[in-house]
């Protein structure tokens, strides 16, 4: 007798979003990229009415229209990655953003849309067999885009579930070749006070910089983001390119990435160095551990009404407790 044993975020059929419902929306996108259709016309009108809509929307459909990577979406979906809870609505996942180089509260979208994406410079250097600089639109033709269905815990414990693009972290950890010195990966955003005016704020640490062991970085779960809801990543969301780490807080996946440093020593990020007392290096979701000023035990999913209970490693341990063996003498959930 064959047994199917379902992943650990994998979800009761019951629960889905119908399956005609998301791949309408999907061959919509697509055909709209096909027909040539743009926001100030009929995909404008009818996108606004099928999907919430809203200037959050309005905003991303017509960037989609001018971003050079915009004919690599709709990618095809990784069935391997499933959900266990509805997709969160478009609106609420491209609207309610934390981006401290834009501000300290959510509303950041249209402060945003100042960073240009466009010409965009990724550095891949430190231990590896050869430094290099790519242009983004270079490096996304070396990897294959895919679709993922992610969980998202915040620190602040707000949830989300999005369908984001991308590849796999581990893709551009081979194209860079690391040495066998390298134990971790360094990861900075942008830093452009001209553009960004949070960066002006003295006291914050710019720029943005997080952190994995080479192990977290290689692991099938990690992924650099480029897109989300079949489009073209917004720049409130991090665009062109993000980090989405879904077993870990929010503030782990790092925005609008332009370097990656292969290290032999644990990079300081910039909450560690800000607050250490509240934020470490690991920051690995767990419910039994709060944050010294609330607790982590439930978490608020953005658009559902209540609260529902926080799962360890946000629902993932299956696939990365075994990373953190004989490290239990460290702070992994801060």
């Amino acid at each position: 007798m064959l047994i199917k044993r379902k992943r650990g975020w994998e979800m009761p059929e019951r629960e889905a979003t119908p399956e005609a419902l998301f791949l309408n929306r999907r061959n919509l996108l697509k055909g709209a990229v096909a027909g040539g259709l743009v926001a100030a016309g009929g995909l404008g009108a009818l996108g606004l009415g099928a999907f919430g809509g809203g200037k959050a929307m309005s905003a991303a459909l017509a960037a989609d229209t001018s971003d050079p990577s915009a004919s690599l979406y709709p990618a095809k979906q990784n069935p391997a990655f499933t959900l266990d809870r509805p997709v969160t609505a478009e609106k609420l996942a491209t609207g309610y953003n934390n981006f401290y180089e834009f501000g300290t509260d959510k509303d950041i979208v249209d402060a945003s849309h100042a960073l240009k994406i466009r010409p965009w410079t990724v550095k891949i250097d430190g231990l590896v067999e050869q430094e290099q600089t790519l242009a983004i639109d270079d490096l996304f033709r070396q990897v294959q885009f895919e679709e993922r269905l992610y969980r998202h815990r915040c620190v602040e414990a707000w949830s989300m579930a999005v369908p984001w693009t991308g590849f796999p972290l581990k893709a551009l950890v081979d194209l860079a070749k690391p040495t066998s010195g390298a134990k971790y990966l360094r990861m900075e955003t942008f830093k452009d006070s001209s553009v960004a005016p949070g960066q002006r704020q003295f006291w914050y640490p710019w720029p943005y910089v997080e952190g994995l062991t080479m192990a977290e970085a290689t692991n099938e779960l990690a992924f650099l983001v480029t897109g989300i809801y079949g489009k073209p990543l917004p720049t409130q969301n991090g665009a062109p390119l993000r980090l989405a780490i879904p077993w870990k807080y929010g503030f782990k996946s790092v925005k609008s990435i332009v370097r990656f440093s292969f290290t032999a020593e644990p990079p300081k990020t910039m909450w560690q160095s800000l607050q250490p007392e509240e934020y470490g290096f690991w920051a690995n979701v767990n419910p039994d551990v709060p944050h010294p000023r609330w607790s982590q035990a439930t978490e608020r999913f953005l658009g559902q009404p209540g609260r529902r209970p926080t799962l360890l490693f946000n629902g993932y341990a299956e696939q990365v407790a075994d990373l953190y063996k004989g490290l239990e003498g460290e702070k992994l959930y801060m």
